[in-house]
């Protein structure tokens, strides 16, 4: 794996990635999470009530929005609201994010409210989805962990850290945490959301050009996680290892 990419990276190789915490001086949780020229925030807000389907179960509920700014792109992106809908990319994403964290939330331990996630998308280089998770994923615990603080919850209520990264296949080359110009090359096109322990939360997979192999697809798993590993380190060295 010693042939570079056009940025100069290795193929197994992330983008630089960099987490500002507490961004936002609102939000009980908030982070700016640069990954190469990818920048989204992150943030986390507590509302108290949770999911109307959870009323009186003793549940939360983790759930999130994602949005693009008009000029995060090379054209502008017309907004949500002025098209008076949101597109169906939008949706799936933002249904993402939520799943992935909540698959790793002790829903009864957080109690009957809502943590409330959004990522805004400033600037896109690919990998906005994989990197509004690896953020948001941050925002949420310092929620959590203020909410601990101020005796509202026990215990922080989250069972394991999350990360994802994106992997592809271009040029016949499998490569790492592709960035756009990569992206819109990509013969295979792959998202993967993970634990610390291992365990996958989803794989979202498509052979965009042509089909790819089971020993392609091993491959693009084992480099995914060495991504995640490394961006879960990049998450504790913010937010410390609470769990």
């Amino acid at each position: 794996m010693s042939k570079q990419r056009f940025d100069g990276r290795n193929v197994d190789q992330i983008r630089a990635v960099k987490m500002t915490n507490n961004y936002l001086i609102h939000a009980e949780g908030s982070v700016l999470i640069e990954m190469g020229l990818t920048k989204v925030i992150c943030t986390a807000s507590v509302e108290e009530k949770t999911a109307q389907h959870l009323r009186g179960s003793g549940k939360g509920w983790v759930t999130a929005e994602y949005g693009m700014l008009p000029r995060s792109t090379g054209t502008r992106k017309m907004r949500d609201s002025t098209r008076g809908k949101v597109d169906g990319r939008t949706m799936e994403i933002q249904r993402l994010i939520g799943r992935a964290l909540r698959s790793v939330v002790d829903m009864e331990k957080m109690g009957e409210r809502t943590i409330w996630i959004d990522c805004d998308v400033i600037q896109a280089d690919g990998g906005t989805r994989t990197a509004s998770i690896t953020g948001a994923f941050v925002a949420m615990l310092e929620a959590f962990r203020k909410l601990k603080e101020a005796g509202t919850i026990a215990e922080i209520p989250v069972k394991n850290y999350v990360s994802a990264i994106s992997i592809g296949k271009v040029s016949d080359e499998i490569l790492l945490d592709l960035c756009y110009e990569e992206d819109s090359r990509a013969q295979v096109d792959m998202n993967v959301v993970m634990t610390d322990q291992g365990e996958y939360i989803e794989l979202q997979g498509t052979g965009e050009d042509a089909p790819f192999k089971a020993s392609e697809l091993s491959a693009m798993l084992a480099l995914a996680e060495k991504g995640c590993k490394e961006l879960m380190e990049a998450q504790k060295q913010i937010i410390g290892d609470l769990i």
